[in-house]
């Protein structure tokens, strides 16, 4: 019976993360020397050039093997120190990820070098739950953004810059 209790929990969290809405806002601004800045957190000064806002981008749902350790390794990283930035682009990503695919073939068509970590191994999904990840793959960190989900239009508002 406690079995039983367990999975359905399991099952219902399951859900309601494949449910919840993945709001996304990408801010467009100009810095100090000039440049134009794309970020996931508003610049210091407050003075934002332009505010994309991209909701519900496509995802495959972590299995629920996977997800079983994503609560426990949250709480892990709560407890740890926060994560060095990382300079170039990580990829997390599961082989049977169609929405990976798509990522993989939009940073390969751009000539993006990338780092790719798969989910599906228990470093992988530690890495992860401490980039801030756990809702679904892909999930692209490029140095301080990151885009959770795939849309072309996402990705070329992080790579803008990098041209």
């Amino acid at each position: 019976m406690r079995f039983l209790a367990q999975l359905g929990i399991l099952l219902l969290s399951g859900w309601l993360s494949v449910m919840a809405a993945h709001a996304q806002t990408l801010y467009k601004s100009v810095g100090p020397d000039g440049k134009t800045v794309y970020s996931d957190r508003p610049p210091p000064d407050g003075r934002v050039q332009k505010t994309l806002k991209f909701e519900n981008l496509p995802t495959s749902a972590l299995p629920a093997v996977s997800t079983s350790y994503v609560e426990q390794l949250r709480r892990m990283r709560a407890a740890s120190p926060a994560p060095v930035a990382v300079s170039g682009v990580v990829l997390y990503s599961a082989v049977w990820c169609g929405y990976c695919k798509l990522a993989k073939t939009y940073l390969a068509r751009k000539g993006v070098p990338y780092q790719e970590i798969d989910v599906d191994t228990k470093a992988g999904i530690a890495a992860l739950v401490q980039a801030g990840g756990g809702k679904g793959v892909p999930l692209l960190v490029a140095g301080e953004q990151r885009v959770q989900g795939f849309s072309e239009p996402a990705y070329d508002a992080i790579f803008a810059v990098r041209k």
